[in-house]
């Protein structure tokens, strides 16, 4: 049997999803790739599921980026051209995902791989994590990771990050804005699960409308982006999960979530 590139796990409405290239440092191999997209297929269509964590096995790293190596064998050019493809769609489905995300970075988080962790709508490390972009010293530019990054924080760290090609400690990467929250090693199984654990606990539908209104504006004035959010309201206020939370707060009670 083929060794599964993706680990898949679910408990408790939280899907974890696992690169298992830990030999590699979970490199993202075509064949990874193409496993991830079906993974968060899997749980994007999965009612059981209300959060997806995305993390690499073992402990050295969450993932070291593309795999320069190739896996043995130098691919013809064309087939580099495909598996930057399965990259692009990797990136363009976490943006449009329907589901909160969260990378669990546990080690070396460079390259490809710092482009997924940012791809997500969380990022908690561990203090002993570094961040990069090396691809400059090797005659390479972050083409593709360019559109989460500068997404994600601010334009001279930015230029600092490509250009200079060096790992910043977990630290300077929460102080950018980088990551959500840094803890002690032994500290981020728990600190994953209390923030994946809050966000299954709300309203599936409202969270899918609301990480549609955000990917959706991006790009809007904001005349048009005020047009938009407008509308999107009066559909959050119709569904039944709206009406079950102002119920609810007015019974002082725990809302019963339908996902309607």
């Amino acid at each position: 049997m083929d060794q599964p590139f993706i680990l898949y796990e679910v408990a408790d409405r939280v899907a974890t999803l696992i690169l298992n290239r830990p030999e590699a440092r979970n490199a993202l191999s075509p064949q990874l790739l193409a496993q991830l997209l079906d993974a968060l297929d899997r749980a994007a269509g999965d009612s059981e599921v209300g959060v997806v964590v995305i993390t690499g096995a073992g402990d050295k790293a969450f993932c070291a980026g593309g795999d320069l190596g190739g896996g043995g064998k130098i691919p013809a050019p064309y087939e580099r051209y495909d598996g930057s493809r399965l990259f692009v769609d990797m990136l363009r489905k976490l943006y449009h995902f329907p589901k909160p995300t969260i990378a669990r970075v546990n080690g070396y988080c460079l390259a490809g791989g710092f482009g997924l962790a940012l791809a997500c709508d969380f990022l908690i490390a561990h203090e002993g994590v570094e961040f990069g972009t090396p691809e400059i010293d090797r005659g390479l530019f972050p083409m593709m990771i360019l559109a989460p990054i500068v997404r994600s924080i601010p334009r001279k760290a930015v230029l600092e990050l490509i250009l200079m090609g060096e790992k910043i400690p977990a630290k300077r990467a929460f102080d950018l804005g980088i990551a959500s929250a840094i803890v002690g090693a032994n500290d981020l199984d728990a600190e994953v699960n209390r923030w994946a654990t809050k966000l299954a606990s709300k309203s599936p539908v409202v969270l899918q409308l609301g990480k549609r209104a955000l990917a959706t504006m991006d790009g809007m004035t904001y005349d048009q982006a005020l047009e938009y959010l407008n509308t999107m309201l009066f559909v959050n206020t119709q569904t039944e999960d709206a009406m079950e939370g102002i119920m609810a707060f007015f019974q002082k009670r725990a809302p019963k979530w339908k996902g309607k």
